[in-house]
This record gives structure tokens, C-alpha cells and sequence, in this order.
């Protein structure tokens, strides 16, 4: 059992589906009333494994799952159950660590087998897990570990099917709002672009951008502001409130401030194979002049990658190398809200390799590109998948399979 983390992600990934269909501050009494039953549980249990109390955390770790598995408060937003439900996962591992400690072997490997149904896809915390050191040589442990290593984000992404050219030629087109659009320009002149930017090349103005959002817009993916989805609205939000917003707020404000300076950029959902896992992440593709490419730009992080010569890599690069094992080198100041620094085996092969299965992003890259109280543009998202698959959650999108479609230079 990781102690650090002490698995919480069951109720974050909760509290983040909310706010993936409504505003955080307007969830019904309902949603909040269960997240602090379960957040209170969660606190009794993590509290008793510090204290090396296992058989004490067993209790306020059945009444979560209890919870989770009787739940009907995915109505309240139309959430799936099944979401819901799997949201044990975590929960089962820890309940299967206890058990195992406090060597209750058949009650341990029945709870492991819950988590691992339910989707549990952490490798390397199952083999190394000290916890589960009286299971190792049980061949029920074994064949559990076997199957969660197919599950695992690498291996799940190196068997995705390649790209391919669609069979009916698609006609669309990106494009790009030009800076001298007057929103843009207010955009630039309010938030001092061209100072921020500074007087070096291309890519050093696209590299301090990106350091500017992400030391002035601190992240929080359980919170969606409550603001029109333009650089200058969330970047006020944010010291106004002194709340963080999501990570599409903040790839929205720099994709802004990018086409203010004249520079080509999309903000790009990245996505997961699994249709019920709805944590996904989303992050910037930056059309370099001076390296004639897109490069990879992600503002949650702080974050860009380049290959083992040092030259900046575009999305569809990463994905690329990760699924062909070449060498990634994640950028020094990778690290979340100057917290946490980030590594290339957690970010690149475990978290981004589970948000690189497929991609979504707007045909037209521009201000204020998804209001809540304005119009937007109907049909506007492009979704590249892997040949052969499809996600119900883009019925209705213009799709394609055509890598070099959805990547295409930018006409500006």
C-alpha cells in the first residue's frame, strides 16, 4: 500500500466526475453530503494504517465500499453506475493489504480479485507492495498480478491498433483565429503577452508563456471556475477567488494567449482507452515555425518533452516512442503546482500513457471557444481514434484515423 498517497483516489476521481457535469459550486446537498460521509471513513482508515492498526482500518474500509456499492448518487447527475461502482477499486486493494498483514490469506485474495475485476491497473504497487508479501507464492496472487499486468497503461497502449487513411476522404480544416482579431488583442495588451513572452526566440516566448499560466494559474482538478472560458475571465478568477481551475481551463488560457502572439495552438483532450475511466487530461500542441512541428506543451505540469538529443516532441511523437519503447526525456521543471515534481516514469509511462489512446480537440482554435452562456460552434470537435475503435462519449463528432489529418500544418 503506497502510505504516502494512502489511496484517496476513489473520492477524488468522485468529486472530479461532478465536476465534469456541473459546476463545483453548484452541486446538489446530496453530492456533498455523501462525499463527507466518505471522506470522513477515508480519514478513519488512513488514520489507523499510519498507526500500523490494519485490523482496526478492515471496518471504515467495508462501510466505504459498502457505500460505493449501494450508491444511487450517480443519478443525481447521470453519471453510470458502473462508474461509479468501480470507483472501489482502490479501495479493494487497500482492504486485500490489510487482510494480508493481519494474515487473513482467503479474505486478502478475495478482496485482491475484487479490486483487479473492478479495473486495478498498478503493476508495480502490486509486486512490490510489502503488504502483500504472505500472498506472494499463492497462484491465485500470481494470475491476479499476470492480469494486471495487462492492464497496465504502457501495455494497454502498445496493443492499440495503428493509424491508418480514412476510406472516404474527410474534408475538414483547422484553423486559427489571427492575433489581430480585437478580442485577441485585448487579450495580449491586458495580460502584458509581449513582456511575458520576452525579446529570444520562438521558442523561448512559448516556453516562458507556459511558465507564466502555470505559476499564475495553480491547478485543481476537482474545480471547474465558475467564468467564461477565456484567458483573461480564469486568469481573474484565479486571483480574485485564489481557487485553482481544471486542466481544460488552463490549456484554454494559454492556448489564447498563444494565438494572441500569433502562434498556431490547439488545446487537446487526451484520452483513455477504457470508456468508464472519465479521467482524462488535457494539455496544449504548439505549432513551432522554428522546428517546423508540433510540439508538446502542458501547463498542468509545467511540462514538455523532448527526445534523448534534447529536441522538443510533439503529441503524436510521444505516443509514438511510448508504445515503441524509444528513449523520452520529460523537461526538469516538470512538477505540479511547484508541489510535486514530476518524473518521467509517473507522468510519461503511467499517467499520460493512459491519456494517449485517442484525441480530441476543436476544429477552430479561439477565444472564448467553450461559454457557458454564449453560443458556440455546433459540431466543432475532431476526434482521432486507433483503427478499429470508438467511443460512444463522440457520437456525433467528425472522426478519423488519418494521424496526418488531425496533425495537419497549420494554414494560417
Amino acid at each position: 500500500m503506497k502510505i504516502k498517497e494512502l489511496t484517496k483516489k476513489g473520492l477524488v476521481m468522485l468529486t472530479m466526475m461532478f465536476a465534469l457535469v456541473m459546476n463545483a459550486e453548484w452541486q446538489p446537498k446530496q453530492v456533498v453530503e455523501f462525499q463527507t460521509v466518505m471522506s470522513m471513513h477515508e480519514t478513519t482508515y488512513k488514520s489507523f494504517i499510519r498507526e500500523g492498526k490494519y485490523k482496526e482500518a478492515i471496518a471504515p474500509l467495508t462501510t466505504l465500499i459498502n457505500l460505493l456499492d449501494t450508491t444511487n448518487i450517480y443519478k443525481v447527475a447521470n453519471i453510470s453506475e458502473a462508474v461509479v461502482r468501480r470507483l472501489n477499486a482502490p479501495y479493494y486493494y487497500d482492504l486485500a493489504c490489510c487482510y494480508a498483514v493481519t494474515k487473513e490469506k482467503k479474505q486478502a485474495l478475495k478482496a485482491l480479485e475484487q479490486a483487479v475485476a473492478l479495473g486495478y491497473n498498478d503493476y508495480n504497487n502490486m509486486l512490490y507492495d510489502k503488504d502483500l508479501t504472505s500472498l506472494r507464492k499463492d497462484k491465485t496472487y500470481q494470475a491476479l498480478l499476470t492480469a494486471v499486468k495487462e492492464k497496465t497503461p504502457l501495455h494497454v497502449l502498445r496493443k492499440s491498433a495503428p493509424y491508418d487513411k480514412d476510406s472516404v476522404k474527410l474534408d475538414v480544416k483547422f484553423t486559427y483565429m489571427p492575433k489581430d482579431d480585437y478580442r485577441l488583442s485585448v487579450v495580449r495588451d491586458y495580460l502584458k503577452l509581449d513582456s511575458v513572452a520576452g525579446q529570444g526566440d520562438e521558442l523561448s516566448k512559448i516556453i516562458n508563456l507556459l511558465h507564466f499560466v502555470h505559476d499564475n494559474m495553480p491547478h485543481d482538478g476537482n474545480h471547474r471556475a465558475f467564468a467564461e472560458m477565456d484567458a483573461i475571465d480564469l486568469y481573474n478568477y484565479v486571483k480574485t477567488t485564489g481557487k485553482g481551475v481544471n486542466c481544460r481551463q488552463l490549456a484554454i488560457s494559454l492556448c489564447e494567449m498563444y494565438l494572441a502572439l500569433g502562434i498556431p495552438a490547439r488545446y487537446v483532450t487526451c484520452l483513455p482507452a477504457d470508456p468508464l475511466d472519465h479521467e482524462c487530461h488535457v494539455i496544449n500542441s504548439v505549432w513551432s515555425s522554428q522546428l517546423q512541428k508540433w510540439i508538446w506543451i502542458d501547463p498542468t505540469m509545467d511540462a514538455w518533452v523532448m527526445d534523448e538529443n534534447g529536441t522538443m516532441l510533439g503529441i503524436a511523437e510521444v505516443r509514438e516512442r511510448l508504445r515503441n519503447d524509444l528513449p523520452l526525456v520529460l523537461c526538469e521543471t516538470a512538477n505540479w503546482n511547484h508541489q510535486n515534481q514530476q518524473t518521467k516514469e509517473y507522468y510519461l509511462d503511467y499517467y499520460m500513457a493512459k491519456n494517449l489512446y485517442f484525441f480530441a480537440c476543436k476544429k477552430i482554435s479561439r477565444f472564448n471557444p467553450e461559454s457557458d452562456y454564449r453560443e458556440n460552434p455546433k459540431d466543432s470537435d475532431f476526434v482521432l481514434f486507433p483503427t478499429g475503435y470508438s467511443s460512444d462519449n463522440w457520437k456525433g463528432c467528425d472522426t478519423t484515423t488519418d494521424s496526418d489529418l488531425f496533425w495537419a500544418k497549420p494554414e494560417m
